[in-house]
């Protein structure tokens, strides 16, 4: 298996996993558990912006990782906008293990970022100026945390960052990686 299981016993993040609960886009449930999982490749990439993370006094909140190819098919199928959402035979880096959607907290609690998560609207992209001072600082911080750590992001959504190059990993998709999401 090439996914390993992010958990806060051996991770110190907080997992809120958007699409294991009914309170998403689509208002259904999309996974059955919220067990998170992330390609091996990046480990080393989220280990490095949690440290990076703790030590400016933030900890991330992971609202999606590995989303099999299955939950990617279900989210098209609900919303086929390329701006947001890749196309399930094009494939998704969540869809090959190597993206997290993310967020900051301080004192455990969610950072302003101008808009919700999965907030499909030019809000939403990096750089976008009709957010408020507060919102593009804490943009700012997240992403400087992130690329940092060696991620690469995605313009038009704050929250989504992924590994360089991550076409070169194969989709994967429940059945074959185990992982009794879907």
């Amino acid at each position: 298996m090439n996914l390993i299981e992010i958990t806060t016993n051996e991770f110190d993040v907080t997992i809120n996993l958007a699409y294991a609960k009914s309170s998403n886009f689509t208002g259904k449930k999309i996974y059955k558990n919220s067990r998170c999982y992330l390609h091996k490749d990046a480990i080393n990439n989220l280990t490095n912006a949690i440290n990076i993370a703790k030590g400016l006094g933030y900890k991330l909140k992971i609202y999606d990782a590995f989303r099999p190819s299955e939950a990617q098919e279900k989210l098209w199928s609900f919303n086929p906008d390329p701006q947001f959402i890749s196309h399930p035979q094009k494939g998704s880096p969540h869809s090959r293990g190597v993206a997290l959607d993310v967020t900051l907290l301080k004192n455990n609690k969610n950072l302003d970022m101008g808009t919700p998560f999965d907030s499909f609207s030019e809000k939403s992209f990096h750089g976008n100026n009709n957010i408020g001072a507060q919102a593009k600082k804490n943009r700012m911080i997240l992403l400087a945390i992130m690329t940092l750590a060696g991620w690469d992001y995605y313009k038009n959504e704050w929250w989504h960052y992924q590994l360089f190059n991550s076409k070169n990993w194969p989709i994967l998709n429940d059945k074959s990686e185990r992982t009794n999401l879907i």
